[in-house]
């Protein structure tokens, strides 16, 4: 497959978006891997690069289209070069149409629903000239049993479903990810066993909606019995789980995380807006009222859990009071930590053709406040593991400083400590003795 087989081929791939995403890289890269392959993250050494892109908010898109101004040059420079193109973006024929018009030096297209198919493709552009595109409309059947390059050795992503039935307003995922497709419990009961034995001791569970999981199945099961299973699995420590659907988190669920030990106690609820006049335009199937109604019962059955969400500011229509609404909603929810983005059109949403599109300044004003306001509930609330000893999973040396060690507590709070490097792969008892906005600092108590 190699144009040159009497050297060692490198490959280096860029990945935008969500943990599903990063989870597709994770196969992509297997996938070279086994054809000879070597990582790198020099993308001047490589003779292929991929980028994986996500189409869920303007600036990723933008990010992609400036790293291709920059391949360019590379291509001119070396032209053996493969650039290939995958991910969301590329289930858009819009944005297809523009990479043969605008990057006619891609060597190949392909979408989210063949992914498996990428070193046939690979193969076949390699006897060819000009770009080669590949984009499914649909998946119909799950492709299982392809090899996976862990980034981690103690932590994994596994997939449970796939696709979205919701279609918020403002969200392209339904037509990018497709509809809902569950695995079969067996495959991801598998695949999580594997990972145990292979010395796995976290694994966060995928899905666009992981609330629906099971809806496509034969067989009745639903997302808290799933996770019954998974936590009967010898070997592994910590089950998380995203994304949650807050008008499909159900009490059942609350009372599984609240009784399953490994279960981590940390849950991410995009909540998106505090206005009902927003939420209804969105799409969203629930109300302030019904949100804070969930928030409350789950906190009373689990008390010490940590909360994160989402938030769009500047929805079209998006007032004064509707922002209001937000923050106020903020405020009796006390998140732990939130993800707030700009509202960008998103071309073929309903959103996007929606009136009263909110000018960029209101919008940038109103998200700063926002942000002001998450980042103190968030400093207060890491303020409170001051002093106390709490366990680690430790991923590695800190990228901000050699000298310590990075992990993240059962709560997904990232700490930064003093301790052996005989600590990473392994869960350990970390004093806190330092809270920061985005980070707590510590001693290993080893």
């Amino acid at each position: 497959m190699n144009k040159n087989l009497n050297k060692q081929m490198y490959y280096n791939v860029q990945t935008f978006g969500c943990q599903m995403n990063f989870h597709d890289s994770e196969k992509l890269s297997a996938m070279l891997q086994s054809l000879g392959y070597v990582e790198t993250e020099k993308k001047a050494e490589s003779d292929i690069i991929i980028i994986n892109t996500c189409c869920v908010r303007e600036n990723a898109e933008l990010k992609v289209y400036g790293n291709l101004g920059e391949l360019k040059r590379m291509k001119q420079k070396n032209p053996n070069l493969i650039l290939a193109i995958c991910g969301c973006m590329m289930q858009q024929k819009h944005v297809v149409e523009k990479i043969k018009k605008s990057y006619p030096f891609v060597d190949i297209v392909f979408g989210t629903h063949n992914l498996h198919r990428f070193p046939e493709l690979l193969n076949n552009s390699y006897q060819m000239e000009g770009l080669l595109v590949e984009v499914w409309d649909q998946e119909n059947d799950i492709p299982e049993n392809l090899p996976v390059e862990r980034k981690y050795s103690a932590k994994a992503f596994v997939n449970i479903m796939y696709g979205c039935n919701n279609f918020c307003s403002y969200c392209i995922v339904p037509y990018t990810r497709g509809r809902e497709r569950s695995r079969e419990p067996d495959k991801i009961y598998d695949e999580v066993q594997k990972l145990a034995q292979n010395g796995t001791l976290e694994i966060t569970l995928l899905g666009q909606n992981v609330n629906s999981y099971g809806k496509t199945l034969q067989k009745p099961i639903d997302f808290s019995d799933l996770l019954k299973v998974i936590n009967d699995i010898p070997g592994i420590e910590r089950i998380r789980f995203m994304t949650s659907h807050p008008a499909d988190f159900s009490e059942k669920l609350m009372d599984t995380i609240a009784t399953l030990d490994k279960v981590s106690p940390h849950i991410h609820l995009p909540v998106q807006a505090g206005s009902n006049a927003i939420l209804s335009k969105m799409n969203r199937k629930y109300s302030r009222e019904d949100y804070l109604k969930k928030i409350n019962m789950l906190k009373s059955k689990t008390p010490n859990i940590a909360i994160s969400t989402d938030i769009i500011v500047g929805f079209p229509g998006e007032t004064e009071k509707d922002f209001d609404d937000t923050l106020e909603l903020v405020r009796q929810v006390e998140y732990d930590s939130a993800f707030t983005f700009l509202y960008s059109i998103r071309t073929g949403t309903p959103a996007a053709t929606m009136e009263n599109q909110i000018p960029d300044n209101i919008k940038m004003e109103r998200f700063n406040r926002l942000v002001k306001l998450i980042n103190e509930i968030g400093y207060k609330k890491n303020m409170h593991l001051v002093g106390k000893v709490v366990p680690v999973l430790v991923e590695g040396v800190s990228k901000n400083n050699p000298n310590r060690l990075t992990g993240r507590t059962d709560t997904h709070k990232l700490v930064n400590f003093e301790g052996p490097p005989s600590c990473v792969g392994s869960i350990v008892p970390v004093r806190i003795n330092e809270a920061k906005t985005f980070s707590l600092l510590g001693t290993s108590e080893l």
